[in-house]
């Protein structure tokens, strides 16, 4: 099994299909705290540290063998929750990010939320340290797309992203930072690649539960 930690319900039919293409044998445990991310952004990721390893704790104790966080902002956190429990947890725009850092050294991170441009970017510069490779990072946020997706216009919402995407010049790959902004990669053709992260999270994060040894280790709060 694998536990999902969201912090939007959207996510969840999103995972759910991509599970069907990817993985259909895997079972998929959906954790939805919305709250996380409004306390991150309040009073930072570390905030709501306590939290999420409560919540990867009980998955765990589910039957969970690994757990992938589908929001960028409280990526670290959870990643360190999971190091803390000895629960492999994956954070789903890292695989984005080191394919971004084998694309192309010019790199675009598009975000609609200003919590999420730090993050991404550390994460960005990491994957290149550990390719051994250098990258030039430039960070573009989205004006009112997220008040778009809190109105609920997900048409709007990507169509915002998808605008300032096109104005994006000199760069060798585009980065969609959040998980809920990858529809927009239907609507940009002939520029640069455009990778989001849900898919190749998901695909790395079954492979995390294929190769997980047995948990009778965990380390419980």
């Amino acid at each position: 099994m694998l536990a999902l930690l969201h912090t939007s319900p959207v996510h969840v039919p999103v995972f759910d299909a991509l599970r069907d293409e990817e993985a259909p044998d895997l079972t998929l445990h959906h954790l939805v705290r919305s709250e996380l991310l409004d306390r991150a952004r309040a009073q930072g990721p570390d905030a709501v540290l306590p939290d999420i390893t409560a919540e990867l704790a009980a998955a765990a104790r589910a039957g969970a063998r690994a757990a992938l966080c589908t929001c960028s902002t409280i990526g670290p956190p959870a990643e360190a929750a999971g190091a803390a429990l000895g629960l492999p947890v994956l954070r789903v725009d890292r695989p984005m990010a080191a394919a971004a850092v084998a694309t192309g050294p010019r790199i675009a991170v598009l975000a609609a939320l200003e919590s999420t441009l730090a993050p991404t970017e550390a994460l960005l510069t990491e994957e290149a340290a550990r390719a051994g490779r250098t990258v030039e990072v430039r960070t573009v946020l989205v004006p009112g797309a997220w008040e778009r997706f809190e109105a609920g216009d997900h048409d709007g919402y990507l169509t915002a992203v998808a605008a300032a995407a096109r104005d994006v010049r000199d760069a060798d790959v585009l980065v969609l930072a959040q998980a809920s902004m990858a529809g927009a990669a239907q609507h940009l053709r002939g520029g640069p690649p455009v990778l989001s992260s849900p898919r190749p999270g998901l695909r790395a994060a079954a492979h995390l539960v294929a190769s997980a040894p047995s948990l009778s280790g965990l380390r419980t709060m």
